[in-house]
């Protein structure tokens, strides 16, 4: 891109998170998404730091004000009251002041703490910001390892797939087979209204998704319970490795900022995960895979969550090395990358949600790992792929990898975001 183009592109993307911004906190986007998402909102606070520091954390410290006393840090928090997103807190019921949902989603709100801690120009506000927060970060890590992984494993399972951030990826399919359907409440759907029912997850599988709902809910959300309780139980590569490299941060954060025990927990926690991470390496494919705690044994899916490990610099040099291989080969078999699927797998689809599409955001982490474990190069050709579909399509929720068309909701807050971030990257 030249430097014109690069000015442009940051004022379409800061008018996007603009418009999107409810004043402490940021929608996905309109319509479609009408609250507060977990992981969306960290992620957001990236973009939105290039323009106004103090509400990329006011954005943080809003999520963090909804976290459940044991921990737990939802994965939507229901701010006002919007009929058109289905399933809302009428479903949820979970009992908070503020109405959140039940279940919790990828924990990458340390990783981006850090960043802004390193690059905001204001440093002492800023630290003091997240001194605040890291107990609460800390208590939301330890939440993991106490109800996720409750023999001392190592590794954390998710219990619900809204819970990964890849929703309605293969990865589930065999694991949410388990999932009974009998029983569950009628109910209608509001995705299917703002955006192609051929793009969204089918109906026997959104049954599966609230019968684990109801579940929980008729156990009154009770942590302590609903591992043991659920039929799905899975060890996400992807999940857990995000989980690793907010501990890491977590933990350089802390001795930064004087909190020598929370960094002395975290790095424990690290090292732990670390060496169990390895038993979800698939020789088969070439790169890490899920393993159905239930089942015991690893699912034979190879999706972008298997090459996520890279942001936390899991594996061997050997194992990054094919991680990196696997991104061009898939690369090589569409237009754009980096797919959420193998697109050589007869199960992709690259219209539907998760199961095929790009996403920015997904991009991104893979960027990041991929320059922490010097396969720069590689990097380069993502962060060139995501510039193109942003020229080529503007700032979609995902993308079809095949012909770059943008898919799902529009003018969304986050791809904003992470191209705002990548604009200004100096590697960009």
């Amino acid at each position: 891109m030249t430097r014109i183009d690069r000015s442009a592109a940051f004022e379409r993307a800061r008018s996007v998170m603009l418009e999107n911004d409810r004043g402490s906190y940021t929608i996905p986007t309109k319509g479609l998404y009408p609250f507060q998402w977990n992981w969306d909102s960290c992620l957001t606070a990236l973009g939105q730091r290039h323009f106004d520091e103090d509400r990329a954390f006011t954005e943080i410290e809003t999520l963090l004000a909804h976290q459940w006393p044991d921990g737990m840090v939802p994965h939507i928090v229901f701010h006002v009251d919007d009929e058109g997103y289905f399933p809302g807190p009428g479903v949820w019921r979970t009992g908070r002041p503020t109405p959140t949902s039940g279940i919790t989603q990828p924990p990458v709100l340390a990783f981006v703490l850090r960043r802004l801690v390193e690059t905001c120009r204001e440093t002492a506000k800023a630290e003091d910001r997240a001194r605040a927060m890291l107990p609460k970060a800390n208590a939301w890590h330890e939440w993991f390892y106490a109800m996720r992984d409750p023999k001392g494993e190592g590794l954390v399972a998710i219990l619900h797939p809204w819970e990964s951030g890849r929703d309605n990826s293969i990865d589930w399919d065999e694991a949410l087979a388990g999932v009974p359907t009998e029983g569950v409440e009628p109910y209608v759907r509001r995705d299917t209204t703002h955006v192609d029912a051929s793009h969204r997850p089918h109906r026997s599988d959104y049954d599966r998704y609230m019968w684990l709902v109801q579940r929980f809910r008729s156990l009154g959300w009770d942590n302590a319970q609903l591992h043991d309780a659920s039929p799905f139980q899975v060890v996400d590569p992807g999940f857990n490795a995000i989980l690793i490299r907010a501990d890491e941060d977590l933990a350089s954060l802390a001795r930064r900022l004087g909190a020598s025990e929370i960094a002395e927990v975290a790095e424990a926690r690290v090292a732990k995960a670390r060496k169990a991470f390895a038993r979800l390496w698939s020789e088969k494919h070439g790169q890490f895979v899920c393993l159905n705690r239930v089942a015991g044994k690893l699912v034979d899916s190879a999706s972008v969550g298997g090459l996520l490990p890279l942001l936390a610099g899991l594996g061997t040099a050997q194992q990054q090395g094919l991680l990196a291989k696997r991104i061009r080969e898939w690369r090589a078999r569409s237009r754009f990358g980096v797919a959420s699927h193998d697109p050589a797998d007869p199960r992709f689809e690259p219209k539907r949600y998760w199961r095929g599409p790009v996403w920015i955001i997904v991009n991104y982490l893979l960027i990041d790992g991929l320059r922490r474990c010097g396969l720069d190069d590689v990097a380069g050709e993502v962060v060139a792929d995501s510039m193109a579909l942003i020229e080529e399509s503007g700032f979609a929720e995902y993308y079809d990898p095949t012909t770059g068309e943008g898919l799902g909701g529009g003018n969304f807050t986050w791809t904003a975001a992470i191209i705002a971030e990548l604009l200004t990257s100096a590697e960009a």
